[in-house]
């Protein structure tokens, strides 16, 4: 189990370390997401498994699909497009894939040492943490949830294109021009 915990953090350090390096902000979110994925990997070997599902159900699931929704209301404009078509390509993906087939390895054979192994897990049901995190950090987890409203209205409000008007004659037909 040391062994899958070390292999877990170092991909967790390279993804990271990925994140911050990457000038591509798809680039950075998908990094992003298998480092969270990596830390589940590391909270479930570590003993807490319903720590490490709400790593995946809340992190890697909830709050990156806020992040992608604001990375879409940025409306990063036409140039967009082809490098939307640079994704595309095999090479890039070739890192994340094998990053998370190493991950992927690590947790199938966790799964089976935790069953043949029978080491002592104390497993935590959900009211314990929501007693928990509601109990002495309520405030923290209300202002979190506030700074993330903020953060999509300031990325719509940021992203939202301002339509100019023009008198009539002023116009120009978009057809007459291709």
């Amino acid at each position: 189990m040391d062994v899958i915990f070390y292999i877990s953090a170092i991909v967790a350090l390279l993804c990271t370390i990925m994140v911050v390096t990457r000038k591509h902000i798809v680039h950075a979110f998908l990094y992003l997401v298998v480092s969270l994925f990596a830390i589940s990997v590391i909270f479930f070997v570590s003993g807490a498994p319903f720590v490490a599902a709400l790593e995946v159900i809340v992190y890697a699931g909830a709050i990156m699909i806020l992040f992608l929704f604001a990375i879409m209301m940025l409306n990063l404009g036409k140039d967009s497009v082809k490098k939307e078509k640079v994704l595309l390509t095999p090479g890039i993906w070739t890192l994340p894939t094998i990053l998370c087939v190493v991950l992927l390895i690590e947790l199938v054979y966790a799964f089976r040492s935790v069953r043949l192994a029978g080491s002592p897990v104390k497993i935590i049901d959900a009211a314990q943490v929501s007693n928990s995190l509601f109990g002495g950090y309520v405030l923290a987890v209300e202002l979190t949830g506030m700074l993330l409203i903020a953060g999509i209205v300031g990325a719509y409000h940021i992203g939202k294109e301002k339509k100019r008007e023009y008198h009539r004659y002023l116009q120009t037909n978009d057809s007459e021009n291709e």
